[in-house]
């Protein structure tokens, strides 16, 4: 049985993800720490891809690997190659005046984040590359002026992968493009004068590959390095790997799924997401959703909250209890925790964009000072920071059928019970698995086999959850939401 490799290399970890090509069926897998921080020396992602391979049991006996990542991640290159500072992450948020000049520069107001939304297919916000870039021409122009390409994180793995054959050799994909802010979606090209725009000059960018397209072939001396020497001995010949394009995570996540029309994935991670598989590009010129490319050809339009999982984290540690507690705790208390409402913008936040905002609790009193209560405000609080994506999502077409819940946060039973009250749809949760790694190994298997279309994996152990909407919930939600979001104004 061909055997292929999926890679996440997410902003906590690396997941590797070895399974049957035909079937799906998980064969092995690893994982390895990243550092903490919001900038990253790209060595440290090596180091953890390697410890990850070796703990999955090594790379000889797979036809084909590739790699997904966080998206918008600011990795450059100087004209040998080399790093010329620690990358910036889609988390890190100094460039957010950058982002915001970027889009007074082309005209200010509705005119400026139009002008973006058409172009680029999403309005600037201090995640994206560009906005980095820019804020490294003004912050550290030395450092800007030794910059001969850019590229992102699963960009600069692949071509790691490759042997770091040199510049000409950067390749990336539909899907983490379109997160920097200087590729169109509806094109399907690069935008040179919103590269320019960013950092003053034209740079080497990788060159876009379709979603079947190879990324070349794992280097040799590379696949020594990654895995014990010599291997099984039905194993591929050395140089014989075959490397996919790759994808931004969310993509990725996408494809792991298996999301279709009428599906729409809500991912509770560092960082909350909500997706759809779209036909047409979107471009909204409020900014609040992103129209991203998927990894299969089509698009991916797309809401972000940078403060997710976190938030529950934060609860917990608050109320001194783990997870598990946490969440019988939330599911203790009323729907609607008797009007206590958490905000949860605890590290700033990117929709709405207000990256110097900070969390907020409404309605404490007497009654609702119960660990119970401010659980049950952490979880809403969490899901109706989603659920105003989901909003948005609909209001530029998305068809919403049932919501997909994945991530760390769905492990929680208190977020899978309550998301159906909020949502107002059916949460259907797989069962824990790695969907990010998972989707760049689906996409290795479409590669290694070929076909129109990525292999069918089942994905079995799938559960159900439905409950009467609690219009209640979102309603005190919006009115806590606007009222703290005034006060910082």
């Amino acid at each position: 049985m061909p055997l292929v490799a999926g890679v996440d290399s997410s902003t906590q970890s690396c997941k590797v993800v070895i399974r049957d090509a035909e079937t799906g069926a998980l064969v092995r897998q690893g994982r390895a720490p990243h550092p903490d921080g919001t900038e990253v020396d790209p060595a440290a992602w090596w180091s953890a891809l390697r410890a990850a391979v070796e703990a999955a049991g090594g790379l000889a006996d797979v036809v084909a690997v590739s790699v997904a990542g966080q998206q918008h991640g600011m990795v450059c290159l100087d004209p040998s190659g080399e790093v010329v500072r620690p990358a910036l992450l889609w988390n890190d948020t100094r460039s957010a005046a950058a982002a915001a000049d970027l889009v007074t520069e082309a005209g200010g107001g509705e005119t400026g984040r139009r002008f973006w939304a058409e172009t680029a297919g999403s309005v600037p916000v201090a995640s994206f590359t560009a906005t980095k870039l820019r804020w490294l021409a003004r912050h550290e122009p030395a450092n800007a002026e030794r910059v001969a390409a850019v590229c992102l994180p699963h960009d600069w793995l692949t071509w790691r992968l490759a042997g770091a054959p040199g510049l000409d050799a950067l390749v990336t994909d539909r899907s983490d493009a379109s997160g920097t802010g200087y590729w169109s979606p509806a094109a399907g090209e690069y935008r040179p004068d919103l590269l320019e725009r960013a950092l003053g000059r034209a740079v080497r960018v990788p060159r876009v590959l379709g979603p079947t397209e190879t990324a070349g072939r794992l280097a040799p001396a590379v696949l020594t390095d990654l895995t014990e020497a010599g291997g099984p001995a039905d194993g591929p010949a050395p140089g014989a790997v075959l490397l996919g394009p790759g994808a931004g995570d969310n993509a990725a996540a996408a494809l792991g799924v298996g999301a279709g029309p009428g599906d729409v994935v809500v991912s509770i991670g560092t960082s909350g997401t909500v997706f759809s598989v779209a036909q047409t590009p979107a471009a909204d010129p409020g900014g609040t959703v992103a129209g991203f490319a998927d990894a299969t050809g089509r698009f991916l339009p797309l809401v972000c909250t940078l403060n997710a999982a976190r938030v529950l984290d934060a609860a917990a540690t608050l109320l001194g209890v783990d997870l598990d507690a946490l969440s019988d705790l939330a599911l203790a208390a009323p729907p609607g925790a008797d009007g206590l409402v958490m905000v949860p913008y605890l590290e700033g936040e990117r929709t709405p964009n207000r990256p110097d905002a900070s969390g907020a609790v409404h309605g404490l009193t007497l009654h609702t000072s119960t660990p119970a209560h401010l659980a049950r405000a952490a979880v809403e609080g969490m899901l109706c920071a989603l659920a105003d994506g989901l909003d948005a999502l609909t209001a530029q077409g998305a068809d919403v059928r049932r919501v997909v819940l994945v991530g760390g946060g769905a492990r929680s039973a208190a977020v899978r019970r309550i998301a159906p009250q909020v949502f107002g749809v059916p949460v259907v949760v797989p069962p824990p698995g790695e969907y990010v790694a998972d989707g760049a190994a689906r996409q290795a298997a479409w590669i290694a086999l070929g076909g129109a279309a990525p292999p069918e994996w089942p994905l079995e152990g799938t559960e159900e959850y439905a409950a009467e909407p609690v219009p209640a919930i979102r309603e005190r939600y919006a009115t806590a939401r606007e009222h703290h979001l005034n006060r910082l104004a």
